[in-house]
């Protein structure tokens, strides 16, 4: 059985893993046409009269007319037909991969590679940064969660698909790109100098610390990334917990931007009953797959609190609504980013593939991640001047509510 990926948008750095599931490789052997069904009207249920010749006589107009047709390259022509077929759909998480992009997407879900640190994706069509992680020159350079990415060098990205502007942000360690990034409280558009490094992507970060004036131990647990070490780290952890004199626990979920399914699954299994609801996966097509907790339930005896912000993403969004619906726990921060879909790589022929979005995310309660994102219960917004003093409303008001 394949593990699903549900990082929110392709990491730059690039987490790419974040998009490849089942491969269909069986269905490719056979001829193509067979697997053309017939094409129905959404609204009458009735066949539509597609006429599929029109694509024929364009194409043979094309060779007929144009003016350098002894330059034509035919294998890019149909490349760029299945590229416009594919853009055509609206949805930026559904790419076609032509034979040199497919070695690149599969060598980036193998190890470590190159670029700065930063997982993007499209917020309202704009190419926005959902979150600079942790430790990356992404970080280091000032890049924040929500800034909209107006140029990259000299490119402007009004037209850039997803795939296409991850292309030109990635690169070879010690190279230079700049991005043109305008945010909410700048005056006018910033330029951001950030040179590309080998990304290494924390997984977690512990603490106990003492809420002021009773001396209180809350347990924080900020997790950077729903990684595949992710839930075995986070169990060591656990363990902690319950032998320290903690009295709460704080998760910090906040600039994370998803991992797998199934360690999101595992975490939420420490806080909430056996075969309770943690997710449920919907095809559209009336086939839903629902996954439940395991029920470990150590961690449900102690007052919690969920932090968010716009850079929470997929599977920290199936963790924070599956605790909040399950087990009434609180979210503080600002709206989270709204990626609750899963894409499938398909092997295609000629070392094409084909990242399809197959499924969307649904909350226990039935909310839907990718209509909107979650809505925290408590609204705390955190400005550029608490960035410059190094404060923190959002963790205050969560020791506030433990408090």
């Amino acid at each position: 059985m394949s593990k699903k990926i549900i990082t929110s948008f392709v990491i730059v750095i690039l987490l790419a893993g974040s998009f490849y599931g089942g491969f269909w490789y069986g269905k490719n052997a056979r001829p193509s046409i067979e697997k053309v069904g017939g094409i129905y009207n959404k609204e009458t249920g009735k066949p539509e009269n597609i006429d599929f010749s029109l694509f024929w006589d364009a194409w043979a107009k094309i060779q007929e007319k144009f003016v350098n047709r002894s330059e034509i390259d035919y294998q890019k022509l149909i490349y760029g037909a299945i590229e416009g077929m594919v853009k055509s759909l609206g949805d930026p998480y559904t790419s076609f991969f032509p034979p040199q992009e497919t070695k690149k997407f599969n060598e980036d879900i193998k190890g470590s590679f190159d670029g700065i640190g930063a997982e993007i994706g499209m917020r309202k069509d704009i190419l926005t940064i959902i979150s600079p992680l942790e430790g990356s020159p992404a970080k280091k350079a000032g890049l924040l969660a929500g800034d909209k990415i107006l140029k990259i060098d000299d490119t402007l990205t009004a037209d850039l698909s997803l795939d296409e502007a991850i292309s030109l942000i990635r690169g070879v360690k010690g190279t230079e790109v700049i991005l043109t990034i305008t945010r909410d409280g700048l005056i006018s558009p910033q330029e951001y100098k950030i040179i590309r490094d080998v990304i290494n992507v924390p997984i977690l970060k512990y603490e106990l610390k003492e809420i002021e004036p009773d001396g209180k131990k809350i347990a924080y647990i900020q997790l950077y990334e729903f990684t595949e070490n992710a839930a075995s780290e986070f169990r060591k952890k656990v363990n902690e917990i319950l032998i320290s004199d903690a009295e709460g626990i704080i998760l910090d979920l906040r600039s994370n931007p998803g991992g797998y399914l199934e360690v999101a699954v595992d975490i939420a299994s420490w806080f909430i009953e056996n075969g309770k609801l943690v997710v449920s996966e919907d095809f559209g097509n009336g086939k839903k797959n629902e996954h439940t907790s395991y029920g470990y339930k150590k961690l449900a005896i102690y007052p919690t609190v969920v932090l968010i912000n716009q850079g929470s993403a997929s599977a920290s969004e199936i963790l924070a609504g599956a605790l909040r619906d399950n087990n009434g726990i609180k979210l503080v921060g600002e709206k989270s980013f709204g990626k609750g879909s899963v894409q499938e790589l398909a092997e295609m022929r000629g070392g094409t593939s084909l990242k399809v979005t197959v499924a969307k995310w649904l909350t226990p309660s039935g909310t839907s991640i990718m209509e909107g994102g979650l809505d925290p219960d408590f609204q705390v917004e955190l400005t550029q001047e608490d960035f410059d003093k190094g404060t923190d409303p959002q963790l205050d008001k969560a020791q506030e509510l433990l408090r």
